[in-house]
């Protein structure tokens, strides 16, 4: 099995700091490690910020809203969907195209499929 590290755009908006944020897409990573825990996935958001949660929870969050606590995602509008992330810092809100999330959770299961299936 292998890691999955995909590189997309998104927006995102926060109530720390936003005079540092590049209001236009700004680069983040989609990573999956099957080795390390199967059932989680990270988003690695500029600077020292990753956030590490179940694969199952962001594949839900595309149909309807799901999650609660530090993690929430919900779909936004037919294109794009929305993870939201709490901390003692603030609230990131990060806005992603579909496509991109949905292209990223098929190479998880792939990487995930036992050899020979």
């Amino acid at each position: 099995m292998s890691v999955v590290e995909q590189y997309a755009r998104a927006h995102i908006v926060t109530d720390e700091d936003v005079d540092r944020l590049d209001p236009a897409a700004v680069p983040v990573v989609l990573r999956y490690d099957p080795e390390s825990d199967p059932r989680t996935v990270r988003i690695d958001l500029p600077g020292p910020h990753a956030w590490t949660f179940d694969r199952e929870l962001l594949e839900e969050g595309l149909r309807a809203p799901a999650g609660s606590g530090e993690v929430r995602v919900w779909p936004c509008g037919r294109v794009q969907a929305v993870v939201e992330f709490h901390s003692e810092q603030g609230v990131s809100v990060v806005q992603f195209e579909t496509k991109t999330i949905m292209r990223f959770l098929r190479r998880t299961y792939t990487a995930a499929a036992p050899v020979g299936t």
